[in-house]
């Protein structure tokens, strides 16, 4: 029995704890986030744990969980990275020649002319939102000059504060009555998708709107899995916007949420668990 390690008690442990149980993995909770961990006495035995699902969102303290539990992991560190710098993904998809909606990254300090400068190559609205925070936290929309300045300078001060790791954020075209779609890519084959709708113009499940399984058709498959091949990530959530025949790639998730079973395609807990296997043996 290889025995997988996961760092979330919500929606991927409960499923994965139900369906690969009878594929040879059993799914094991241990917790990265508030609790204290004496570096000579961790809470686990040596060789409890065979491989992981995905490395932990803290990375501090994965740095940490990672070195005592000398695993490999299904997703790693370098993955999670990769999909959590927004900027990054975007320019790498631009270079394989995958499309994304129009986009200016923000380093700060900037100047306010600058600024202006950034916003006038829009039709407003505009999308501003960080470059490395997850589930929608902090994305917001800029009718006008004055809502987008007063926006980047409550960013400014922000990233003034030393602490402040990322000082930097995207500048997005808006892409009206788009229809947002998360495909997921297994080892660069699709294996399923939602759609998502929202009451807002933001569908963040984790916000409140409401994932639907759906099939997708074969052109919006394959700019999933290209865009899977191209960052090199083996299990990879897709974000793609669709506005009447135009098709792009807003985001990516490399530590995407596992749930109800009708959102994938049959063989996806088989898939899955092959990979885990596999991941083990390395």
């Amino acid at each position: 029995m290889v025995r997988l390690a996961v760092t979330t008690r919500a929606e991927t442990f409960e499923r994965l704890g139900a369906t690969l149980p009878d594929r040879g993995i059993e799914v094991r909770h241990f917790r990265t986030e508030g609790r204290t961990l004496a570096l000579s006495e961790p809470p686990w035995e040596p060789g409890e744990f065979d491989v992981g699902l995905v490395y932990p969102s803290r990375l501090m303290e994965g740095g940490v969980v990672d070195a005592l539990l000398d695993v490999p992991w299904v997703n790693d560190r370098e993955a999670v990275l990769t999909s959590r710098n927004k900027g990054e993904v975007l320019a790498r998809l631009i270079r394989a020649g995958i499309p994304v909606p129009e986009t200016v990254v923000v380093s700060n300090p900037v100047s306010r002319r600058e600024l202006r400068t950034v916003f006038e190559r829009f039709d407003p609205p505009v999308v501003v939102k960080p470059n490395s925070t997850t589930r929608g936290t902090g994305i917001t929309l800029a009718g006008d000059l004055d809502t987008f300045l007063g926006i980047c300078d409550y960013l400014g001060l922000v990233h003034d504060f030393p602490a402040t790791g990322d000082k930097s954020f995207l500048v997005q075209e808006f892409l009206p009555d788009a229809r947002d779609y998360r495909a997921m890519v297994l080892e660069g084959e699709y294996v399923g998708a939602v759609e998502r709708e929202g009451t807002g113009w933001k569908h963040n499940v984790h916000a409140g709107a409401r994932a639907t399984g759906v099939t997708l058709p074969e052109d919006l498959r394959d700019l999933a899995e290209r865009v899977a091949r191209t960052l090199g990530i083996p299990f990879l959530g897709v974000d793609l916007l669709v506005s009447g025949d135009r098709a792009v790639v807003s985001e990516t998730n490399a530590r995407p949420t596992v749930d109800d079973a009708t959102k994938y395609e049959p063989d996806f807990d088989d898939r899955l668990a092959a990979l885990i296997r596999a991941r083990a043996q390395e």
